[in-house]
């Protein structure tokens, strides 16, 4: 099975008020470009993963027409929580949700890990991090608490002996490039694969990619990657 990944796509078929057209040349046509590209890329038997703001949709029983581009794309898709995704609920009712729409190939990250063979996916949405500017008492406990989150999806790879990868929404990296508590528990639960999203325009010359420390970060927004899903290998 061939892993792809690509985050913040942001989609506007639910919420047409919402296109990302008018954030500039980059983004027009681009439902369109994430169609042609993904369907040049993957096959029905890969794996996407797409770490979070999926769709502008504000409730999840809005959501159907997003729900539906993707079902229509080929390969298995996973998904995590991005902090423009304001219709994510409970696991129960996602599950509900996709059972009731008649979608097949997307799963989600939420608290839990998904495992093929020698491989292990794990996650969550993440947040900012201290370093960031205006960092309040608010943002600390959201990001206490996605650290907990993160802990509990990696949790259940104990034991496993193949690749882990993590996707998280948020980069877990400060501005200043200073690793943040999520870099600490990829480490220490052996992750070696790390993608995220979040960054856009100006703000992605911040991000860290590349091998550090022995695990290899991807930035997988849609437009860095000119809406192409990017290849991380075969399991």
């Amino acid at each position: 099975m061939r892993v792809f990944a690509i985050s913040d796509l942001h989609l506007s078929a639910a919420a047409e008020d919402k296109s990302m057209d008018v954030f500039g040349p980059d983004w027009e046509g681009y439902m369109r470009r994430i169609h042609q590209n993904w369907v040049r890329t993957v096959n029905d038997e890969d794996l996407v993963l797409i770490p979070g703001d999926i769709s502008w949709a504000t409730y999840l029983n809005e959501a159907g027409p997003d729900f539906r581009y993707i079902e229509d794309l080929p390969g298995k898709k996973l998904l995590v929580k991005g902090n423009h995704d304001y219709w994510w609920s409970t696991k129960r009712k996602l599950f509900q949700f996709t059972e009731k729409e008649g979608i097949k190939s997307i799963s989600f990250i939420h608290n839990n890990a998904f495992f093929y063979r020698d491989l292990a996916v794990t996650g969550s949405r993440a947040w900012k991090t201290p370093e960031d500017n205006g960092f309040t008492f608010e943002d600390e406990k959201i990001y206490n608490r996605e650290l907990i989150r993160l802990e509990l999806s990696l949790k259940q790879t104990r034991g496993f002996g193949g690749t882990i990868i993590a996707m998280l929404h948020y980069p877990p990296f400060g501005p200043n490039r200073k690793p943040s508590a999520f870099v600490d528990l990829l480490s220490e639960y052996r992750v070696s694969i790390c993608v995220y999203g979040h960054l856009h325009g100006k703000s992605r010359n911040l991000s860290v990619t590349g091998d550090h420390n022995g695990i290899r970060y991807y930035l997988v927004s849609a437009d860095y990657l000119n809406f192409t899903p990017i290849y991380l290998g075969e399991w």
